[in-house]
């Protein structure tokens, strides 16, 4: 069994910067050669996304494919004897076929891709990743070492048992030295939570795969030239190039190459972030791959003094990642998010109950120096994490901000996109622990899109600690003074007409305009929306981006304003968050030709929702689909194309009732032992066309 050390979640959290720095530090110049980059940046040495003209926070394979793919134990109930083959089926429910996660560079060029598609035709993990189903070039790209840091800081102190995940995580997609790099980088980090030296790190790690193979003799290459000319980095970097380079392994971006340059980064770096970095980027090749491996491993074993130093590595990223993938609500996150994600993983595995901080409140900046992207609006307000608390210095009036959707100046997001749903919207209950230092009001506002594509804010009701003569430039609801005092208050999001949240943030106003401060203790939402999720009146493109797009076709120049199309199999759109737990969906549909179709509740992906469908033959389904499908209750239902009908899906508990035009056709339980906890909304269609209205979500009423 294994033990959970004490630091288990900052160790975890700094693994998780570790490998977001550097997958944004290296990204812009990904692909360059060592001589390109010498030749027009020199030695990095910190971020130079801006002398690219690129946003530092992407969207990013190595990021959404780490923290995704690693949803296989929650999914199968946290179980040590996961097998490839549910790994298999997690790749299929958080992918969307040439949208999510992967460089789509099609069959035979792209490993990934290549075994998506495998998995899609029915060819099960590890077969959709084996030699002798692919070959070995495809089958040794560099894909399943990118994806693995989260299976080696599930098992803390255990590299064999991180070896083993990372065998059953790479071969849905890999074989062969693939597999070899995968279990050798996660081992390094498995073991990095108990062991502070590389050269005893290596051992462990190179121990665990087999001795002919060529990760093993490339490491022991790379040890000998680092041994003989250990302050010249240049030098070892020469000789990889001329026994392990691009021109001795083929494919699009081989394994060993890039493998043998984070090898050398740790060995060259000594222990040291920043120069580790500046080798493994320098270098060239798939430079935010392995710049993200690097920086995962030395987070892991320095903790988060591996950050430490003159350069500020921490704060242009502020915690900020997007994971792009089929479940739409867990697209804007943040380090301190999912590193807690992989700790309550780690802990089940070891038979020790999750942890939320502060009560599971959403952002508790219970990490040191985390501020789970809050940001500052003006150069006259600052913030730094204090005790575990977000201390806000301004002056006169000061504001901070986090995304709640993609921001309008993300700009160029990456060449993988942004695909999600907004976190937060109307109807939820914002809840937040604030203090103030002397007279100091404060309130929250949000910021929504609007028809232009800018943002409207609308803010809350002022509360403590200043009477109204104070404050003439604020309006709403004033309590009397209570200067130093700590409070609690909640606020109801109100409608947005439609559009997108794309911030929250909390206002905070001073007496006489002098400097104030005050302390952010946590902020959370919860609760059902009360929502209507349609085109707006005042139009605009946010609203419809809000939708996971899992359709073949989304045509919007109709009336309606979801008119879907699926050629084959079974599509979806869907919105919400896993949050969601009882509510009900209601939304007129129109069949125009389609095998089924209607309105699915708690979607957690492209496999994993319950849904009321008019199918074919003249009946409808409540179903359950968990990587599989199963008809929780049928009933007759003469329903016909060209004609609308209004679906409605409650879901509490574990009852489903579904009803059509008003009345009641079928009542379902799920008395399943892993009935689906929670996801949003969907419009479901199989092999065919529907159009859809405006869809209505409002909470579950238990006694229905």
């Amino acid at each position: 069994m294994v033990t959970i050390p004490a630091d288990y979640a900052e160790r975890v959290y700094a693994g998780v910067l570790g490998k977001i720095i550097g997958v944004y530090l290296g990204r812009p110049f990904e692909g360059w050669t060592y001589e390109r980059i010498m030749a027009e940046l020199g030695e990095i040495g910190g971020y130079i996304y801006e002398r690219l003209g690129k946003p530092l926070i992407v969207t990013d394979d190595d990021i959404s494919g780490t923290f995704s793919f690693l949803r296989a134990l929650p999914d199968h109930g946290n179980r040590a004897d996961l097998t490839p083959r549910e790994i298999g089926e997690t790749w299929l429910n958080y992918l969307i076929d040439r949208r999510t996660i992967l460089w789509w560079g099609g069959m035979g060029v792209s490993t990934e891709h290549t075994a998506y598609l495998r998995l899609r035709s029915g060819i099960e993990a590890p077969h959709s990743g084996s030699i002798a189903t692919h070959g070995r070039t495809v089958a040794e790209q560099i894909g399943s070492q990118i994806f693995i840091d989260g299976w080696a800081m599930i098992c803390p102190g255990d590299p064999e048992r991180a070896a083993d995940f990372a065998r059953r995580a790479a071969s849905v997609s890999h074989d062969g030295e693939a597999i070899y790099g995968a279990q050798v980088v996660a081992a390094l980090e498995a073991a990095a939570f108990g062991e502070p030296n590389i050269q005893r790190l290596l051992d462990t790690a190179v121990s665990l795969i087999p001795r002919d193979s060529i990760i093993a003799r490339c490491i022991a290459d790379v040890r000998d030239w680092h041994e003989a000319q250990p302050q010249d980095w240049h030098a070892t970097r020469a000789k990889i190039a001329a026994h392990y380079g691009y021109d001795t392994y083929g494919g699009n971006c081989h394994m060993v190459p890039n493998h043998a340059l984070i090898i050398h980064a740790l060995l060259h770096g000594d222990d040291d972030f920043a120069k580790s970095q500046r080798v493994v980027n320098t270098c060239g090749w798939d430079t935010d791959c392995n710049a993200g491996n690097v920086g995962c491993i030395l987070g892991i074993k320095n903790g988060l003094a591996a950050f430490d130093g003159a350069y500020d590595w921490r704060g242009p990223v502020a915690d900020r990642m997007y994971l792009a993938t089929a479940d739409g609500g867990r697209a804007i996150t943040d380090a301190v998010t999912e590193a807690y994600h992989v700790v309550n993983i780690g802990r089940a595995l070891a038979e020790e109950p999750a942890i939320a901080p502060k009560g599971g409140a959403r952002f508790h900046f219970s990490l040191s120096g985390a501020v789970q992207g809050f940001q500052t609006e003006d150069a006259e307000t600052t913030i730094t994490n204090e005790d575990g608390r977000l201390a806000i210095r301004f002056t006169g009036r000061g504001r901070i901000h986090t995304p709640t959707f993609v921001p309008p100046d993300s700009g160029d997001i990456g060449s993988y996109g942004f695909v999600g749903s907004p976190s937060l919207y109307p109807g939820q209950v914002v809840r937040v622990r604030l203090a103030a230092t002397g007279s100091v009001a404060h309130r929250l506002f949000i910021r929504h899109y609007n028809g232009d594509g800018g943002l409207t804010t609308i803010n809350g009701d002022v509360v403590p600690s200043l009477p109204t003569v104070a404050l003439p430039t604020l309006t709403g609801t004033f309590i009397p003074p209570a200067p130093d005092a700590e409070h609690d208050y909640a606020w109801t999001v109100p409608q947005t007409g439609g559009q997108p949240i794309a911030q929250i943030g909390i206002e905070c106003v001073a007496a006489d305009s002098g400097r104030g401060t005050a302390s952010l203790d946590w902020l959370t939402w919860d609760g059902t929306p009360s929502a209507t999720l349609g085109r707006p009146e005042d139009g605009g493109a946010m609203w419809r981006q809000a939708w996971v797009d899992g359709v073949d076709q989304w045509q919007d120049r109709w009336r309606e304003p979801y008119r879907i199309v699926q050629n084959t199999g079974t599509g979806l759109i869907s919105q919400g968050a896993a949050q969601w737990e009882d509510y009900e969906a209601s939304v007129s549909i129109t069949p125009y030709l389609a095998a089924r179709c209607g309105v699915g509740v708690r979607c957690g992906g492209m496999n994993r929702w319950y849904a009321l469908l008019l199918c074919a033959g003249g009946v409808v389904h409540i179903v359950k689909s968990a990587d599989r499908e199963i008809v929780l209750a049928e009933a007759p239902f003469a329903w016909e194309y060209d004609t609308a009908y209004t679906l409605t899906l409650h879901v509490s508990d574990t009852t489903l009732i579904g009803t059509i035009n008003g009345e009641i056709v079928l009542t379902a339980h799920d008395d399943d032992e892993t009935p689906l906890p929670g996801g949003g909304v969907a419009l479901i269609v199989t092999e065919g066309a529907m159009g859809c209205g405006a869809v209505q979500i409002a909470p579950a009423t238990r006694d229905r």
